[in-house]
């Protein structure tokens, strides 16, 4: 039988990595597996925990957290051959959202490391402010990067309407950024706007297709530039971006690059939930950088 590790953040998902991972510990108990289980305090801590795991030179290994905890650990995933298995326990989940993973069903999610297919995804890259951040999603500049800055800067109310607040907030604040934008060989040049979305998957914030259509594993970013707009003109297109239906609007640019790199005053940048920099980055590509196991339908 396979020797599978699996490590969990529990705190993830505001608790639910903790009974997800419990399915999935029984799921892969019950299939016979042989098992080594890791519990993580924080993001962090997994990537510590995954680290070990490796060590041990596992068939798969099993991660039970969000978006965020993926994205913590890219840089080991990313250094071996060994195959993750997700299974989706965040907020968002849109990674899993992405590879056609169960979203609510733990076991059968876990269950991937046996029966899955082998699938090899892009890592996108963000550099700024001296680092490099690897991210699985899609990298947020302009007013959406700002409404995720001003939700984890608030601390009322909680869940949801922590959320609407911020938009409002920043709805209030809408001002057009002046971009500065290079896309692969081409000159820098000026692209004023109210957000750019780079993505290697199509969606953030628990499944906004922002980049609708982008694939995990084609080796290209998807690049979604929208124009300057007044408040009402932003809040009618939110509609269609929830759809997926804004990239034939005239208002919004949808290119495809392999490349990507935007500054603006107070730029902020934003990458699977997480703040990755600020006022100027590079956004790039690793093709085919890491393996995970996704059900045969999602690989065909």
């Amino acid at each position: 039988m396979p020797r599978i590790a699996l490590i969990a953040n529990p705190r993830s998902g505001k608790g639910r990595g903790a009974s997800a991972a419990e399915a999935a510990v029984a799921a892969l108990r019950t299939a016979g597996a042989e098992l080594e289980v890791h519990m993580g305090a924080s993001a962090a801590d997994t990537r510590r925990l995954v680290g070990v795991a490796l060590a041990g030179h596992p068939d798969a290994i099993v991660v039970v957290g969000g978006d965020g905890t993926v994205s913590e650990i890219l840089p080991e995933l990313t250094a071996t051959q060994v195959p993750m298995v997700l299974v989706p326990a965040g907020t968002g989940n849109d990674v899993a959202r992405a590879l056609g993973l169960p979203r609510r069903d733990p076991a059968g999610a876990a269950l991937l490391a046996m029966h899955g297919v082998r699938r090899r995804i892009d890592v996108g890259e963000i550099e700024a402010d001296g680092r490099i951040t690897p991210f699985l999603t899609v990298a947020a500049l302009g007013f959406d990067a700002k409404v995720s800055d001003r939700t984890n800067r608030l601390r009322w109310p909680h869940g949801a309407p922590r959320y609407y607040l911020a938009l409002l907030i920043e709805l209030a604040r809408l001002r057009p950024m002046l971009f500065t934008l290079s896309i692969d060989a081409e000159p820098p040049r000026i692209a004023p706007g109210t957000l750019i979305a780079v993505g290697s998957t199509s969606s953030y914030g628990g499944g906004m297709p922002v980049c609708a259509g982008a694939l995990p594993d084609d080796g290209l970013l998807d690049v979604v530039h929208v124009a300057p707009l007044g408040r009402m003109r932003l809040l009618r297109l939110f509609p269609l971006m929830l759809r997926g239906r804004h990239l034939a609007r005239p208002e919004v640019l949808h290119r495809r690059a392999r490349t990507v790199t935007v500054s603006a005053p107070g730029l902020v940048v934003y990458a699977d939930g997480e703040r990755t920099g600020e006022d100027e980055c590079t956004i790039s590509l690793l093709p085919a950088a890491i393996t995970l196991m996704v059900p045969k339908e999602s690989h065909d």
